[in-house]
């Protein structure tokens, strides 16, 4: 594959995701809420109930991950775990009201931060960053399944 750097493209995405992390708890107002905070509540939109384990399939982390993320932020007052209705020996995890609520000014922010700055760019940035999005999805998808592949 001429003319692509895999290496540049694997070194841009984290240091990417945690400047757009920073820029948004900033511009929010939000507290120290980790990626994988973030993660598990968008897991949880309003109204919805899903188990640890489905969550963590959701988010291609271990059980044990989960359990502990979740442990935490029950702690913080972000989830609300409950037993299952249909049985109770399982546990099901909603997002709480201060957890949507968070995420709610965080989702605006972020998508304000983004779009402002994509705005700065070029005509042919922009049409270069709108014609990435579905390949960068598509790349998420292809490693994730390889990443499930290999479990």
């Amino acid at each position: 594959m001429s003319g692509f750097d895999a290496a540049r493209l694997a070194g841009v995405i984290s240091p990417l995701r945690r400047a757009l992390l920073a820029a948004t708890r900033a511009e929010a107002g939000l507290p120290e809420l980790s990626d994988a905070q973030i993660d598990v509540i968008r897991a949880l939109p309003r109204g919805t109930s899903k188990g640890p384990a489905e969550i963590a399939a959701r988010l291609r982390l271990s059980r044990s991950t989960v359990s502990n993320l979740l442990g935490a932020m029950e702690g913080e007052g972000l989830i609300e775990r409950r037993p299952a209705p249909s049985d109770g020996r399982r546990v099901m995890v909603q997002a709480s009201p201060k957890a949507l609520d968070l995420f709610d000014r965080f989702d605006a922010a972020n998508s304000a931060l983004v779009a402002q700055a994509t705005s700065r760019l070029d005509d042919e940035e922009r049409t270069a960053l709108a014609a990435a999005v579905p390949v960068l999805e598509r790349l998420c998808d292809l490693l994730a399944a390889d990443h499930e592949e290999t479990r």
